[in-house]
Parts: C-alpha cells; sequence; structure tokens
C-alpha cells in the first residue's frame, strides 16, 4: 500500500476544518390560547461556561411554532438580513433564556420579532420576550393570544422536546431544595 508523503498529511491537516466539540440544546415555550414553539441551539462547549451567551455565540439555532399541535412555521438564524431582529441572551449555568426586561436589554429576546412584534418575515415565525410580555407573530402578524407574563422562565435542556411542551416541564422552573430548608 502506497504511503502518504508527509508533506501531503500536513497540509490535508492544515485544510480540514477543525472540529469543535459543540454543545445542542433544547428548548419548548408554552404561550396562552395554545400557542407552543420550539427550538434548538448549538454553542461552542466552551461557551457553556460564560456568564451569559448571546447570538454571537451559537453556531445554530432554529424555531419552530405551532398552534395546538398544528405547525404555524419556522425561523432559522440563516434566515437572518438586515432588517431581520436576532437579539437572544441565554444564561448556561442556569440554562435559562434572560427573560422579563425591556427589549434589547440583557434580559430579552427578539427572534425575528422586535419588541413591537411587527418584523416577523412573510412567510415566517418570530418570538419575542421583552417587559410587555412573551409572544408570537406569524406571516408578519402579532398574535395577541400567545402572550403571556414577560418573566416567565424558558428554560433549555439536553433532552427532546416535542411540539406540545409535554416531554418535560420547560417553562417554569422549581428552585432546588436542601434537605433541612
Amino acid at each position: 500500500m502506497p504511503r502518504i508523503p508527509a508533506l501531503l498529511t500536513a497540509l490535508i491537516a492544515a485544510f480540514a476544518p477543525a472540529c469543535v466539540a459543540a454543545a445542542n440544546l433544547n428548548f419548548c415555550w408554552t404561550g396562552a390560547g395554545g400557542y407552543t414553539m420550539t427550538g434548538r441551539m448549538q454553542l461552542p462547549d466552551a461557551r457553556m461556561n460564560a456568564p451569559v451567551v448571546t447570538q454571537d455565540d451559537v453556531t445554530r439555532f432554529k424555531i419552530s411554532g405551532y398552534h395546538n399541535g398544528k405547525f404555524l412555521g419556522a425561523w432559522d438564524m440563516t434566515q437572518t438580513a438586515a432588517h431581520t431582529t436576532w437579539h437572544m441572551r441565554f444564561d448556561p449555568q442556569q440554562m435559562t433564556f434572560l427573560t422579563g426586561g425591556s427589549f434589547q436589554g440583557p434580559h430579552s429576546q427578539g427572534w425575528n420579532a422586535n419588541g413591537d412584534v411587527v418584523d416577523c418575515g412573510s412567510p415566517g415565525f418570530g418570538f419575542n420576550s421583552g417587559n410587555y410580555a412573551q409572544d408570537i407573530c406569524v406571516n408578519g402578524t402579532y398574535i395577541q393570544a400567545s402572550s403571556i407574563d414577560p418573566s416567565t422562565p424558558l428554560i433549555a435542556t439536553f433532552s427532546p422536546v416535542t411540539p406540545d411542551c409535554s416531554a418535560a416541564n420547560l417553562t417554569s422552573k422549581s428552585p432546588i431544595r436542601e434537605s433541612g430548608d
């Protein structure tokens, strides 16, 4: 069997893509009126120790919306354009998206939907969490019936999620109790 010359081996190694370990996280949001959203994001393992992860840190991000289990639409960060809102804040230590603050602040989310929920693509799907509510928009239309309290926790998990968010309790977090409390 012929041997590959050392120079060729070095060149192949130099131009081969670096293999970076990545964390794959899932999440499921339960809004009002039968509206739900599932999502998946990927970020480099090294960012799992960061105090806050932003849209600039993730390597993949996709959301899909549902009403009573019926698919409404999806959005992927690869669809971001000049007019698209893409604002994401995530605390990997707590596995929570930061919610309940003023839009574009440290505790808000804008995934193809700004604080007024008016920039959702058409066709398109978007999610927003600011100081008024957490809600969605579909094909450029704000879905007020989906709105829930802005400070409702949005939890990520390594486990799979389902469109009805029944796989796990991912929209609220129980405090960890130590014995004797």
